[in-house]
């Protein structure tokens, strides 16, 4: 229980490692950055937006009646959402130890939350793109590309949390126990529960 890097099973590594955790803050923040760029010129700041392989194709895109219908919606501009999920991933990324995903559940379900529906909602947008606009977009294909690797690679840490907690439930049947868990308090049923976790055969 004291090895914050022990691998979780079914996986060979530690879903909570830095080194596991760096390369989604590292690309959660070029993907706000880029959002950022499509942004301002969403939001009038920028005449143009930078496209090397559709040219104005983009621009098209970004002041599309299907972007202005979503502003009207939401109140504020697809590309600006999209800063705030991304800044959001990479915060929540770089928060809290290497073992979080036991010492922390809500933390790195709120982080999958953030990262999982922000990658469906990309891949929909390009579908949009393509049947709906017409147009394509280089940067939003690319943050959307970025988007699916983000759930990739966040997916294994929110599984290991959710497996703990499964496991805290199915030893005890206690919803008082399973809510203490969640949150990240420590006790004799949730070490016990990591402990049987951390147990398990490595696929």
């Amino acid at each position: 229980m004291n090895d914050l890097n022990a691998p979780v099973p079914p996986y060979k590594h530690n879903p909570s490692a830095w080194d596991q955790r760096l390369p989604i803050c590292l690309v959660a923040f070029v993907a706000a950055i880029i959002s950022t760029h499509l942004s301002m010129y969403q939001w009038g700041l920028i005449d143009s937006t930078w496209d090397p392989v559709f040219g104005e194709s983009s621009n098209r895109v970004l002041k599309s009646d299907t972007a202005l219908s979503m502003y009207r919606i939401l109140g504020i501009h697809d590309a600006a959402l999209g800063v705030i999920a991304y800044l959001g991933d990479a915060v929540l990324g770089l928060a809290g130890s290497t073992r979080r995903w036991q010492y922390r559940p809500w933390l790195v379900i709120l982080f999958g939350i953030d990262v999982i529906p922000l990658g469906i909602v990309s891949v929909v947008l390009v579908v949009l793109q393509a049947l709906v606009v017409g147009s394509w977009c280089f940067l939003c294909l690319l943050t959307a590309a970025m988007s699916l690797i983000l759930v990739y690679w966040a997916w294994d840490e929110v599984r290991a949390s959710l497996m703990y907690l499964k496991l805290v439930w199915t030893q005890n049947h206690d919803r008082r126990l399973l809510w203490r868990a969640f949150w990240g308090y420590h006790d004799e049923a949730s070490a016990r529960a990591a402990e049987t976790l951390l147990a398990r055969e490595v696929a």
